[in-house]
């Protein structure tokens, strides 16, 4: 049922008057003229809010309708209690929840409802308060004084204060120990002011600090672990039901099985978690998945994107609700720069000098030949949109959307059956067959790649079918010809710079032999200076030029054949209750749902 739009004059007028003071801004400094208080927490104010969205691109009028925008409060159609039980698609077990070695959003899905952070990113993709309860910023951005709320405690019973904080932050920096400690290399230091009171010294003020750094899902470096617990458990253990301060504690986890949560009784906000227990069963086939949902064997899906060949079903089933958003992420065909054939020892040639290499040539042919408007039909049923950069639509004012057309990798048959010839393969002749790692759950999918560059270059892939948790580990060691892949919750561009296109990213082949292969699959200088510049860059116009450079590099010089954003489809069952407040592209926050 739609919502009534009709409004009052006095609602009318707030509205212009919301807008015109929201874009009254100079671009060259949006926050200029916000007082300390004003972006200071425990939450950034009306107006602060309104200013970061318009300055970033993501605020419209529709955002300032009553009781439609996502700065409205929840809606408790629902009653309190009950189990709410969940398929996660596209995933044969949930191998760890622990956020210094979480590498999947389906497993910070469920953290998120486990563990918390000082920071939280909400349904406007705006930074708030959890852990800490109030913050302030020094003039010059460089110093972060976090107020930490009193009387937390963690899932086993232990105090949650300032010496967690700094244990989670001495953990989150040990490459031994974390994965993620690239997001925290702008901070110079962490002192403890008090029990309650810690204080962050920036080496330069950084424009993703809140919504990166400190956020506890897709930062995941200050998502605040358990001293205690750590101390009395392995880190595998900690992995399988680890301790933390969120509305539900872990009760049950066993590879293969699934997750139990249940209510934590003494959770900081007395009124969440609504629900007395979440059972998560992983499913990694999509015509089980379809028929757990439409028998009412689960209620709600969360992991993996679901297969875009149960969204149509799932639409025209009128006891399932389909909430589709733009999703915050992006998917790849990945190319060994080490293959014999795509060979590319070093990206930061000039591009006229790439175009001369036979690897590159057959690197540029295979991105150019990738029809993804033929994919995304064929593939994706229609839903989604073409990449050409890790920077995705929903991160608004940063997304460059002139990307497809000037983009060496737009789609250019003939340009892309051209340089195969010059390469020394003329219709695919003398071409090996290529290995593509993928996941059960991509396989369909990829077999429409496979198609597409079968029809367009001749040339032939042979699909490896593997679970994540194998492929992975052939991806961080480069043993890999070809590789499905790609990233979602990425709010900020430093998810999509930061964790996959510098020559030191996370998933840049950290595990590979390199005396062998001193990169992984792309490492650029340029690229590599352009994103750090931009992470450490308050000038939101400055930045945006900078993060919109680094993309069209990362996408001219080929670090992979960019495919397709995808659309964050949720779907549950209409007797879920899932709020606006809650509703979070790439997460399934369920502190707030009822059940009816």
């Amino acid at each position: 049922m739609k919502k009534s739009t009709n409004l009052t004059e006095r609602q009318r007028t707030q509205i212009e008057d919301d807008l015109k003071n929201a874009y009254d801004f100079d671009p060259r400094d949006p926050l200029f003229g916000l007082s300390r208080a004003e972006m200071s927490g425990p939450r950034l104010k009306r107006r602060a809010v309104l200013r970061l969205m318009a300055a970033s691109g993501t605020l419209t009028a529709a955002q300032l309708l009553p009781g439609l925008g996502g700065l409205g409060s929840a809606r408790a159609d629902g009653h309190a209690g009950g189990t709410l039980n969940c398929g996660w698609s596209g995933v044969g077990e949930i191998q760890t929840l622990d956020p210094a070695q979480i590498n999947q959003v389906l497993q910070f899905q469920i953290s998120s409802n486990v563990l918390s952070g000082l920071m939280h990113i909400n349904a406007d993709l705006v930074a708030e308060g959890d852990l800490a309860e109030s913050w302030t910023v020094s003039d010059d951005g460089t110093e972060y004084t976090m107020k930490l709320r009193e009387g937390v405690t963690f899932h086993n019973g232990d105090t949650c204060d300032a010496d967690d904080v700094l244990f989670t932050y001495e953990r989150s920096k040990d490459p031994n120990q974390s994965i993620h400690g690239r997001v925290l290399n702008n901070v110079a230091g962490l002192e403890k002011v008090d029990a309650y009171t810690v204080r962050f010294k920036l080496k330069k003020a950084q424009a993703s600090f809140l919504t990166k750094a400190l956020e506890r899902s897709s930062g995941r470096a200050m998502t605040i672990v358990s001293r205690g617990a750590l101390a009395s458990m392995s880190p595998s253990d900690y992995g399988l039901m680890p301790v933390g301060t969120g509305p539900f504690r872990v009760t049950f986890h066993q590879l293969g099985q699934g997750v139990v949560l249940e209510k934590f009784d003494n959770y900081y906000d007395p009124e969440r978690p609504k629900l007395d227990k979440v059972i998560i069963k992983p499913i990694s086939a999509a015509e089980p998945l379809g028929a757990a949902m439409e028998a009412g064997d689960i209620q709600l899906i969360g992991g993996n994107p679901i297969a875009p060949e149960l969204i149509d079903r799932f639409v025209a089933n009128p006891d399932l609700v389909v909430d589709e958003k733009p999703g915050p992420g992006f998917q790849s065909l990945w190319m060994n720069p080490w293959h014999e054939h795509m060979k590319v020892t070093d990206f930061n040639k000039p591009l006229d000098e790439l175009m001369k290499e036979k690897g590159f040539k057959v690197r540029l042919a295979i991105a150019k030949a990738l029809d993804r408007d033929r994919y995304l039909k064929q593939a994706q049923f229609g839903r989604g949109t073409a990449a050409y950069g890790t920077i995705n639509p929903a991160m608004g004012y940063y997304y460059d959307e002139a990307l497809a057309e000037t983009s060496g990798q737009s789609f250019d048959l003939e340009e892309a059956r051209r340089l195969m010839a010059e390469a020394g393969y003329p219709d695919g002749e003398g071409f090996p067959t290529l290995k593509l790692i993928t996941t059960p759950s991509n396989r369909r999918e990829s077999q429409v790649v496979a198609s597409i560059l079968k029809r367009n270059l001749n040339i032939d892939i042979e699909l490896l079918t593997k679970e994540f948790s194998v492929g992975i580990e052939d991806f961080d060691t480069m043993n890999w010809d070809m590789r499905r892949a790609g990233s979602g919750g990425d709010y900020d561009p430093d998810d999509g710079l930061v964790d996959w296109m510098q020559t030191t990213s996370k998933f840049n082949g950290r595990k590979r032999n390199e005396s062998t292969h001193p990169f992984g699959y792309f490492s650029e200088a340029e690229v590599d200076a352009l994103t750090n510049e931009q992470s450490a860059t308050a000038d939101i116009e400055k930045r945006r030029e900078l993060v919109q450079k680094a993309n069209r590099i990362t996408s001219d010089k080929v670090a992979c054949a960019f495919l397709y954003h995808p659309s964050d489809i949720l779907v549950h069952h209409k007797s879920v209750n899932f709020p606006a407040i809650s509703r979070i592209p790439g997460l399934v926050d369920l502190d707030r749902v009822t059940l009816s």
